[in-house]
């Protein structure tokens, strides 16, 4: 004897849901992942599948075959998109790649140049480079950006208007920059900078912290105490 197949219910399942963030993944039938998404409020994310608005074809074509939607919480929103990420890499569901309307989630690069360039970046990642992210938004790595600017000095020009230049610009004036464009400090001093940089990306703060400390002990046993004032800022 066959069995009816079950039906999905919205109603009754948006009842259930949370309001936190986290990821959500839709089920066809004989369990095939249709699509995996993210959310920083599942209940009013995933309402929008099923409320009587207007729809792409393509969504209202993905939402006619759901038969099972499964949730996982996470603690932030920016987990949520890691968690993301992977699933779409790891299982290819179909409509994420039907769906895609090349948007791309912000990463911070940093250049492979003998004065690397730190900046935002959007796209296909390269060997050139390297990457950290992604971010769950621009403004979140302008933020990280605005910071590590401070702190390292980092150029953030192309390398085309790097080699034009016989001069510092702007952001050299408002201490933003070191002008390695025009030599303007030591190539192995410019690498620690980056080292620095690199290390604070990975979430190893206490490490930069531990060695900005080290040096503001140096400079101070120096008498060279506005360069120790400059490492205490920093710190």
């Amino acid at each position: 004897m066959m069995h009816e197949k079950s039906i999905f219910n919205p109603e009754l399942f948006l009842a259930s849901l949370t309001s936190l963030p986290g990821v959500y993944r839709m089920y066809g039938s004989d369990q095939q992942l249709l699509y995996v998404g993210k959310a920083k409020n599942l209940k009013k994310r995933l309402s929008s599948y099923f409320n009587k608005c207007k729809k792409s074809v393509k969504t209202q074509s993905m939402v006619e075959q759901i038969v099972d939607v499964h949730v996982t919480v996470t603690p932030s929103e920016a987990e949520a998109l890691l968690l993301e990420c992977r699933l779409i890499k790891d299982h290819h569901p179909k409509y994420n790649i039907l769906m895609r309307d090349d948007k791309s989630y912000p990463y911070i690069i940093l250049t492979k140049h003998p004065y690397p360039r730190l900046d935002i970046y959007r796209g296909m990642r390269h060997q050139q480079s390297e990457f950290f992210g992604p971010y769950p938004s621009v403004s979140a790595v302008k933020q990280v950006l605005n910071l590590l600017q401070k702190l390292f000095q980092l150029r953030a020009c192309r390398d085309s208007f790097f080699n034009g230049r016989t001069r510092p610009c702007l952001q050299y004036q408002i201490q933003r920059c070191t002008a390695p464009c025009v030599k303007n400090i030591d190539q192995k001093e410019y690498e620690k900078n980056v080292e620095q940089t690199r290390l604070l990306l990975q979430g190893k703060s206490e490490i930069v912290l531990n060695n900005l400390m080290a040096n503001m002990d140096l400079a101070s046993q120096a008498h060279e105490y506005e360069q120790a004032a400059l490492y205490r800022d920093m710190i």
